[in-house]
């Protein structure tokens, strides 16, 4: 085989390469479609019931979040709070990285920590974070507090969140008394 014969083949498969990209670029102008901004088939479960679930789950929480604190252990919340630490910090002086510093947040204004830009759903959430709101957040924080700019799925099991309640309580000048 030749030179020749070699660029020929080489020219064919570029032929054929520039013809494919061609077509589609042709077929992307002669079929574009614009996509709606909205979904038409938005499918939300937990809309539907939102308004019902979490008054009844924020009274159950209430009501029980003595016997859910005491499923935790702070050891096991140091270990679980590797997950979070990607974005925040838990120690005495610590500075904000992704999400903000959460030395000493239970019991502290939600959206308080200086040099931190919260969500507006954030800083519009005006309670403090006692453990049933860090209870309730941490089990899904998307579905919790609407418009909050944490993208953390949550902690579905119990005795991880609250190891983790436990854990942030303890980092803090003064820990709140256990229910």
């Amino acid at each position: 085989m030749d030179s020749f014969e070699i660029n020929k083949i080489i020219g064919a498969i570029l032929l054929i390469a520039l013809i494919v990209i061609g077509i589609g670029k042709v077929s992307d102008i002669a079929f574009h479609v614009d996509k709606p901004e909205k979904s038409a088939y938005k499918v939300d479960i937990q809309n539907s019931t939102s308004s019902v679930s979490s008054v009844e789950v924020k009274v159950e929480e209430k009501v029980d979040i003595a016997a859910l604190l005491a499923l935790g252990d702070v050891v096991h919340g140091e270990k679980v709070f590797k997950k979070c630490a990607a974005c925040h910090l838990v120690n005495k002086g610590g500075e904000n990285k992704i999400g903000p510093a959460l030395y000493g947040i239970i019991g502290r204004k939600v959206a308080s920590k200086e040099n931190y830009k919260y969500s507006k759903a954030m800083a519009a959430y005006d309670k403090n974070w006692t453990f049933e709101e860090m209870n309730g957040y941490l089990k899904k924080p998307q579905t919790y507090i609407k418009g909050t700019k944490m993208a953390f799925a949550g902690l579905r099991k119990e005795k991880d969140r609250a190891s983790v309640i436990l854990y942030l309580n303890q980092n803090s000048d003064n820990p709140l008394p256990l229910p």
